[in-house]
């Protein structure tokens, strides 16, 4: 006679229920928060406040990691299924407040049906144990380095590594729990908490302070030193880099304290708990403003390819981001210029200030070449949406010169004082929040005491550029074929 533990009855009644709910419900399908350039990004229903993401890395970045994902949410509709933004990993088990779920994947979508209706204004956890596999990851997630593992989220690649609300409008508090080989180092966003070591492996424990979209996740995992220094007001500084290179890469982190109080003096106190650069023997072509930890590549400092000016030009842009970008995100993809526009705004003011490039030659050639970067990519604030299959071309010249270009032409248009006001106020009122291109402009209004709707319905939404305040010689080429060509995100993020 077959004998059925009790446990197991119960499993198999849970998941009996769970697909006969199914049954009863239309077939899976994906869902989105209607971005306008991923319309599949987020889901409806719910606002997640917490991650609580366990991974155990086996030793090689050619094999999946086993994962567990926690998520705590609260409903803001009666919600009978449950859409979690996730693929590029294999679910084992979804438990929906403490019972089996049932599931299924839906494109890029992993639908989960509990048992019986959440309602809304409800309590929400969901824990999904599944794989995070770092194999073919050339559209984002996890990027492979020779020792191990780094991430690279944007714009919409966080739920290639663990299941997510994956859209900047939905941040939430993050906690990491990461298992590695004892030889190996892991860092991840925010402050480190408890380690504990067994049998050969170690156990990594870090927690945000402050929320976080998912796009910014990092997790670093590697042969890493962590090099320990000190920013203003006692900030804490930690740096990440191979460890071959510690003593090659001194000189330029050695400069960040440094970048730290220039940005201070530009935007108000650094947001968050900590701060630092990840740099990763990887080739992305980019660098990423992921929370408290920037990810660079090392190229950017051991090549010969980039003078020093431009390094440091683009360490600030990251560092900017932290202001612009990751403390307020974007409330949409279609907002993205507020972060882009203000971290390359940042990067010439600095490259003008400390190594004589002056702003007014680079701000007088993107104006000349605005209304090409309009007609092909679209205007900063309503940009054109990906190419097919290539998700980060929205990272375009439009919305970084062509976006820091608004923010000349408003600093022309109501002065340095105002406008220095405008920039405290909008990372001082919205920290920790998304904020749209709107609630920009609105700031910019009542700080200047004039309404900027039309100055700011020309510059963000025209076809053409606006004429530039003080400059009425400045001029716009007429667009070219080459400006056709959507470019693709290079050295910035």
């Amino acid at each position: 006679m077959l004998f059925i533990s009790r446990r197991t009855r119960a499993v198999l009644l849970a998941t009996a229920s769970a697909t006969l709910v199914a049954a009863t419900l239309p077939a899976p399908v994906p869902l989105g928060i209607g971005d306008p350039l991923f319309p599949h990004l987020g889901n409806p229903g719910y606002d997640v406040l917490s991650y609580d993401i366990g991974l155990t890395y086996p030793g090689s970045n050619t094999r999946p990691l086993e994962a567990v994902t926690t998520i705590d949410a609260r409903t803001t509709a009666s919600l009978r299924r449950i859409n979690l933004d996730f693929a590029r990993g294999t679910v084992h088990s979804v438990e929906v407040n403490g019972r089996r779920a049932g599931f299924a994947s839906a494109d890029e979508d992993l639908v989960v049906t509990p048992r019986s209706a959440v309602g809304a204004g409800r309590p929400l956890r969901i824990t999904v144990r599944h794989t995070s596999d770092p194999r073919g990851a050339a559209d984002g997630g996890w990027i492979r380095t020779p020792d191990g593992l780094a991430m690279a989220n944007q714009a919409d690649a966080a739920h290639r590594v663990f299941p997510c609300n994956d859209h900047p409008s939905d941040k939430a508090f993050f906690t990491f729990r990461i298992t590695a080989p004892r030889k190996l180092t892991v860092v991840a966003n925010g402050l480190p908490g408890p380690r504990t070591t067994r049998a050969g492996r170690t156990t990594w424990t870090y927690r945000t302070r402050h929320p976080m979209a998912t796009e910014l996740a990092q997790v670093s995992i590697g042969d890493s030193a962590v090099l320990h220094r000190t920013g203003p007001h006692g900030l804490p500084v930690r740096d990440v880099v191979p460890a071959a290179d510690r003593k090659k890469l001194e000189p330029w982190l050695r400069k960040t304290p440094a970048q730290l109080a220039w940005m201070e003096s530009k935007a108000g106190r650094f947001p968050f708990e900590t701060y630092g650069v990840l740099i990763a023997d990887t080739d992305t072509g980019f660098e990423l403003e992921t929370q408290t930890l920037s990810l660079f590549e090392r190229r950017m400092f051991t090549g010969e390819s980039f003078p020093e000016w431009y390094v440091d030009s683009v360490m600030v842009h990251e560092l900017a981001h932290q202001w612009f970008g990751d403390s307020v995100s974007p409330h949409s993809w279609s907002d993205l210029w507020l972060n882009e526009g203000h971290a390359t705004w940042y990067e010439a003011l600095y490259a003008d200030e400390h190594d004589g490039k002056p702003l007014d030659t680079r701000m007088r050639d993107a104006y000349r070449q605005s209304d090409g970067w309009r007609a092909s990519d679209g205007p900063p604030a309503a940009p054109k949406p990906p190419v097919q299959g290539q998700k980060i071309s929205i990272f375009r010249p439009v919305v970084y010169d062509g976006s820091a270009l608004v923010l000349y032409a408003l600093r022309q248009e109501i002065g340095a004082a105002a406008f220095s006001a405008v920039e405290h106020g909008w990372v001082s009122d919205y920290r920790d929040k998304s904020a749209t291109s709107a609630d920009f402009a609105a700031l910019a209004s009542r700080v200047s005491g004039r309404d900027l709707s039309g100055f700011f319905r020309g510059w963000l939404y025209g076809k053409k550029t606006p004429p530039m305040p003080g400059h009425p010689d400045w001029r716009s080429a007429a667009p070219s074929k080459q400006s056709a060509a959507p470019p693709t995100k290079a050295h910035k993020g």
